[in-house]
Formats: C-alpha cells, structure tokens, sequence
C-alpha cells in the first residue's frame, strides 16, 4: 500500500504545475496597440482563461478583453473588466490563440496601470475534477488516478501531433532544398551558356574586323 502511494506520489509530482503570469498594462489613449499574450491549443480542446485584475470600473482606465486565434475565429471579447474574469471556449481548429488587454485612459493620471494576473488552462488542466468526482462518487485517490490518466493520453496526443509537425516541416525543407538545388544547377547552365556565347560571338566579331 504505501508503495502503491509512494507511485501515486510521485505521478502526481510530474504534472504540470499552472502558475499566473502576472504583469501590468499602462493606460494609453484609445487605439494604442494592445498587450497580448499567445498560447497554442490544439482542435477540439477547452481553454479556460482566468483574469485577475486590481482597479474597479470607473476609476478612469478601461480595460478590454480580446480573445482571437491567427485562424480569425474570435473566442471571447469584454469591455471594462476588473476583478475575476473568466472565459472559456473550445478550439475549432490547431491553432495559435492571442489573449490581448487594452488599457484606454479615461480620466486617470496619465501613466496609471493597471496590474493583471493571468492564468490559462487547457484540455485536463481546464476540467473541473471535483465535480467529475462527485458525479461519478469517484474516491480521491481514483480521481488522481483518472486525471493522471487522461492527463498521459494528451501528453500522447501532443507527442503524435509534434511527430506529424516535425514529418510535415522535414518534408518541406526536402522539398524546398530540392527545388534550389535544381535551380542552382539551372543557373549554373545558363550562365555557362551564355560565356560560351559570348566567347564565340566576341571571337567572330573580331575576325570579321580583322584584328584577329
């Protein structure tokens, strides 16, 4: 038993740790480039985005949320948060996912801030596991166990995904070094052609003026 613990102990110790990423956006004039932060998620996953913010609506900053992916899919937008925010959607596609704040001055001293702590959780992480315990009466140590599991499939999942990637990328590169090799070699004969041109018209040329 207390091997069996001891196992339990250390996979658990192996899970990712979520940390917030804490920063400050300055308030700017309306129109100012935001401040985003990108993450990747792949199809069909759950993307829980948590925001803690100080401040409060009305103390001259207003601050917007947006969130996008580079595939034009917009996932959530909000204006004039503060406080606990919190947004979750499910990627359509694999894609890279921006997470931007605006901060538009509106009556604060110029230069306020405000302070934002940012945490994002995806695919097992997202999951809310006391309510999968309580709806499946699942023990503690079962719902470990079963978050560990689902936890080892995606990481799978993720290690699949990369090996097609990585096939994809080497696949290209071949094929694009192919391509500017066989171009290299066509230049190289072209340019042969044409000094050997040269090299007969020069010579006729100056035959027929006799000076050689």
């Amino acid at each position: 038993m207390r091997t069996v613990n001891f196992l339990l102990l250390a996979l658990l110790a192996l899970l990712p740790a979520v940390s917030a990423l804490k920063f400050s956006v300055e308030s700017k004039t309306k129109g100012s480039p935001p401040r985003c932060i990108r993450d990747f998620v792949t199809k069909g996953k759950m993307v829980i985005v948590k925001i803690k913010t100080d401040g409060s609506k009305g103390d001259g900053q207003v601050l917007n949320l947006n969130i996008q992916d580079n595939k034009g899919n917009e996932h959530g937008r909000k204006k004039n948060i503060a406080g606990d925010v919190s947004v979750a959607f499910t990627a359509h596609d694999d894609a890279a996912f921006d997470v931007c704040f605006e901060n538009v001055l509106s009556g604060a001293p110029y230069g306020s801030k405000r302070d934002i702590e940012l945490n994002v959780e995806i695919g097992t992480q997202a999951r809310d596991w006391n309510l999968v315990q309580a709806a499946e009466k699942l023990k503690p140590t079962e719902a470990d166990l079963k978050r560990i599991e689902e936890l080892t499939d995606e990481v799978q999942r993720e290690l699949e995904y990369l090996k097609i990637r990585e096939t994809r990328l080497r696949d290209t590169n071949e094929s694009t070094n192919r391509r500017v090799k066989f171009f290299s070699i066509v230049v190289i004969l072209a340019l042969l052609s044409f000094g050997v041109w040269q090299i007969i018209y020069l010579r006729a040329y100056f035959k027929s003026k006799h000076i050689i």
